[in-house]
């Protein structure tokens, strides 16, 4: 079996890759520059921008599988290729916001959902199987806090009550590879969560638990926040996460148990990760 997996500078692709090499799954790791990723030796590397379907030929020649990330831009144009290359089985790195109610007017939640359905009709149609990845709210989110937690600076935030159910990219990359590997686990959702639903000063708080640097939130305006985050963020997501903050404030997410019925461990929580991440919050 090949493997070919796209994103593979992102966390979860670089730890799905290290991974398949460790198991003797060969692996191709894609990315729209090839040049500057260090991926396991022996794993050979192929360009292959999500956006340009002019890549997609070459990336899936002689490829069995694909871990797919969630790029709905030219997804037909991949699932014919996928196709006509004989792909058999895709993984796709989706969210759980597709299900919530509305997904599909969510700007953050449809572009995964397109993928979704696309996936779904191709695998309807036979062309191969499709299994979707849905986990919540990445714990690596944190690291957005890094710059002011590094600064001795509070975070500031419009809903520091806000409830999230982090989840480590080591988790979602193990239930991934198990999803390559295992045929039981092909075909099907996998809604993904971490074992605790934090709010984020509870968060905040693991941090300085975890790192000895001080972790504190400061409640700004929603405005306020939109217009810190306006040069990288755009203004539908940034409003469409003002939503979703709001309408988690103060209650906690729902939790599954999924990561551990697929891996047979209990998902890692927030100060495992906070832990393996600690240098990035200190000077």
């Amino acid at each position: 079996m090949t493997v070919l997996v796209t994103g593979s500078r992102g966390r979860v692709a670089s730890t799905l890759l290290g991974l398949l090499h460790a198991a003797g799954v060969k692996t191709r790791a894609a990315s729209k520059n090839p040049a500057d990723l260090s991926p396991p030796d022996g794993v050979g590397t192929v360009r292959c921008d999500l956006a340009d379907p002019a890549d997609f030929p070459t990336a899936l020649d002689g490829v069995d599988s694909v871990f797919l990330y969630a790029e709905a831009s030219h997804i037909d144009a991949f699932v014919a290729d996928a196709r006509a290359a004989g792909v058999e089985h895709v993984v796709l790195l989706s969210s759980s916001s597709v299900l919530a109610p509305g997904a599909a007017d969510n700007p953050i939640a449809a572009s995964h959902l397109t993928v979704e359905r696309a996936l779904a009709a191709a695998a309807a149609d036979g062309a191969f199987e499709a299994t979707h990845l849905q986990p919540g709210a990445f714990a690596a989110n944190a690291l957005q806090w890094a710059p002011a937690i590094r600064s001795s600076r509070a975070v500031e935030l419009p809903y520091p009550g806000s409830h999230g159910d982090p989840i480590h990219e080591k988790d979602i990359a193990e239930v991934a590879f198990a999803a390559l590997t295992e045929p039981r686990l092909r075909g099907s959702s996998h809604l993904l969560t971490g074992p605790e639903s934090l709010d984020f000063t509870e968060q905040l708080a693991i941090v300085t638990e975890v790192t000895g640097r001080r972790a504190t939130a400061a409640a700004v305006s929603p405005a306020r926040w939109k217009e810190s985050v306006a040069p990288f963020v755009p203004e539908t997501f940034a409003d469409a996460l003002l939503s979703y903050w709001a309408s988690h404030d103060g209650r906690p997410v729902p939790l599954t148990r999924t990561v551990e019925e697929v891996t047979g461990h209990p998902a890692r929580t927030f100060a495992a990760w906070a832990a393996d991440h600690a240098d990035a919050f200190r000077p």
